[in-house]
């Protein structure tokens, strides 16, 4: 009988197990039989029906004698979300510790004289309980400290270390020589604190070998950076406690068991939180801090607080309302929706719209708003979290929080963070126009067609139009924009700020008009270049210029620099009228004044420190040149120059 043939009587896993030999080594793979599996011999190995402590792996795959992954064979038609969890398994060991005060909260009976404590300081005082004092599990390490529940989790850590590592070296009394790397979550810096003091105890390690890492450790004077380099370099560091510095971002590859003693409701904080252990590394680094370690080829979770079982809040993306126009979320939020999924859409369009702004954009926002987009959004974000929500309501509960407790702590915390939004229509109506500033419509539905191919002779109407729309957004917008409000009141500009030119600048340069100073002064140039004078450059104080000439108040367009040299030359006219006289040194100095003057519509001592005058000694040459009237000189050029 033909080979072929033959094959008709294998099973169907026999049938499977030889494409996926076939297919392994095409790729490379170096297919080898458990018992007879030397893999060494090869860079790649892929080895068959390997034992585990959770039954045979089909394939278990290592790259320089180092497994690395694990092939599981199914049948056609099966999803990997079904079979996902068994070869999970194949890599993380789950060791739980349930104690009874963990499950059921305890009792501190009355006339017991008691762990009162200072939260913050730490503080004892022995006091005699008057009455029976209940707490349950979720009061513990916040409201009530049990010493012996921590006590107990830590040693029956310490005696299962043996059982779960039982392939390294042990002391005399059955312990393990070298403790591995451990990595415990705490609740919060007290818990923290409680648990390192109860770890140095319990598995005789000195103040190195048990450390506590979190933001608050530079409070005792230690570099929360430092304490993380040793315990990831370092031998004498065998055990960290942290709270969430370490739980994302931080890679620490020797650590080969993670401690719950804190619950997560978040899968995806659990799972960073999880994947501190899952770094691997190479052999030899590993024994460099863990002597009696062959090899990283699985890490242990051990599961103090049932998290492992607990129902976990998948996490989804923030944009969670595609459909809706940012103006219907921003209307929702004004009328008090504190819907997590509006929220939530919200944040997500902001930190948008927030990377596209332009910083003169951004700052007009922000003033607005009285507080940073940035920390806008991430107060919204906190406040979504349902780990956040969770405390936030276990704080204020009695006990465990039930649903309905921590769905309204969770509505309270999103109304919190929206108020600066919620409470600010105007701020809501800038986001609006800024939002729209950057987008087009794209018109589909028209037919264009060529009403003529020649040479335009219709710049001139071009240009008055232009003109007109000016003169009549000026008119629309003189009680919105400071400027031009401004610029009503003060025909010559007395009072104008820099900031209100900028205000007035980003304005125009909006849809539908999108106009430039050198737009409108081409314009105007245009219509009668008899009447305007200054062709160069063109900067942002021309908008003075412009709108005066508008509004009719001034008989030429002067470019606004030309109109400050204008009025520098009649200013120096009068000083020396006045008998007062300036050195060639403090002309010099006094022209580069009345350059910034022409450009910022004033000027500050500060000024003084930055270019061009840091390149000419600065503010201490200026104080040199004019001595103590230095303050009041910059203020009169201020007035003469720019009002």
């Amino acid at each position: 009988m033909s080979e072929t043939g033959s094959s008709d009587y294998l099973t169907p896993e026999a049938q499977a197990r030889g494409k996926i030999d076939e297919q392994l080594a095409a790729c490379g793979w170096v297919v080898q039989d458990y018992r007879s599996a030397a893999v060494a011999a090869a860079r790649g190995v892929a080895v068959r029906e390997v034992p585990t402590e959770s039954g045979p792996a089909d394939y278990v795959l290592f790259v320089d004698s180092q497994a690395v992954g694990v092939i599981e064979a199914k049948k056609v038609g099966s999803t990997l979300t079904g079979v996902e969890f068994q070869t999970h398994k194949y890599r993380i060991a789950i060791f739980r510790i349930r104690t009874e005060i963990t499950e059921s909260g305890g009792t501190v009976p009355a006339e017991f004289v008691t762990e009162f404590r200072d939260r913050e300081t730490r503080q004892l005082r022995l006091e005699k309980v008057d009455e029976e004092i209940d707490y349950s599990a979720a009061d513990l390490d916040r409201k009530v400290v049990a010493p012996d529940q921590i006590r107990t989790v830590v040693r029956t850590l310490r005696d299962s270390l043996p059982v779960i590592f039982d392939d390294r070296e042990r002391r005399d009394d059955g312990l393990l020589a070298h403790v591995p790397k451990t990595l415990i979550f705490a609740k919060d810096d007290s818990h923290a604190d409680d648990i390192v003091q109860i770890v140095r105890e319990e598995f005789g390690l000195g103040n190195e070998g048990a450390v506590k890492i979190t933001y608050r450790s530079g409070d005792a004077g230690n570099k929360p950076e430092e304490l993380l380099r040793q315990f990831r370099t370092s031998y004498q560091t065998r055990i960290a406690v942290t709270v969430d510095m370490i739980a994302t971002g931080a890679d620490v590859k020797p650590i080969e068991c993670v401690v719950f003693m804190r619950m997560v409701r978040s899968r995806n904080f659990f799972e960073q939180m999880k994947g501190r252990g899952v770094r691997v590394m190479d052999s030899d680094q590993l024994r460099a801090v863990t002597p009696d370690a062959v090899v990283k080829d699985r890490f242990v979770i051990v599961d103090a607080v049932v998290v492992t079982e607990a129902e976990l809040h998948d996490t989804v993306p923030l944009e969670r309302k595609r459909g809706v126009s940012f103006d219907r979320l921003l209307n929702q939020i004004g009328i008090g929706s504190v819907d997590p999924e509006v929220v939530s859409s919200v944040a997500s369009r902001l930190t948008r719209l927030h990377r596209k702004m332009t910083p003169g954009d951004r700052a007009e926002v922000e003033e607005v708003a009285g507080v940073g987009l940035t920390d806008l959004v991430r107060g919204m974000v906190d406040a979504l979290d349902v780990d956040r929500q969770y405390a936030a309501a276990a704080a204020e509960a009695d006990g465990e929080p039930t649903p309905d407790q921590v769905k309204a702590a969770g509505k309270s915390m999103i109304r919190e963070a929206l108020q600066p939004l919620a409470g600010n229509s105007a701020l809501r109506e800038k986001l609006i126009d800024v939002r729209r500033s950057y987008e087009q419509v794209i018109d589909t539905a028209s037919q264009d067609r060529v009403i003529s191919g020649e040479f335009s002779r219709e710049a001139a109407d071009r240009a008055r139009s232009q003109v007109e729309s000016w003169r009549q957004f000026i008119e629309d917008n003189k009680d919105e924009i400071t400027a031009l409000q401004v610029l009503y009141s003060q025909p010559y500009g007395g009072g104008l700020s820099y900031k209100d030119i900028k205000e007035l600048a980003n304005a125009i340069s909006r849809p539908p008009h999108r106009w430039t100073p050198e737009a409108l002064w081409e314009a105007y140039e245009i219509l009668d270049a008899s009447k305007v004078r200054g062709s160069a450059h063109r900067v942002n104080t021309d908008l003075v210029s412009l709108v005066r000439y508008a509004l009719g108040e001034a008989d030429e367009l002067i470019a606004f620099p030309d109109l400050v040299n204008d009025r520098f030359e009649a200013w120096l006219l009068q000083q020396s009228n006045a008998g007062r006289s300036f050195s060639e040194k403090q002309l010099a100095y006094l022209d580069l004044i009345k350059a910034r003057i022409a450009t910022t519509l004033g000027i500050t001592p500060a000024e003084l420190m930055g270019p061009p005058f840091s390149t000419q000694g600065g503010l201490g040459k200026a104080r040199n040149l004019f001595g103590k009237d230095l303050d009041a000189l910059l203020n009169e050029l201020t007035q003469a120059l720019a009002a």
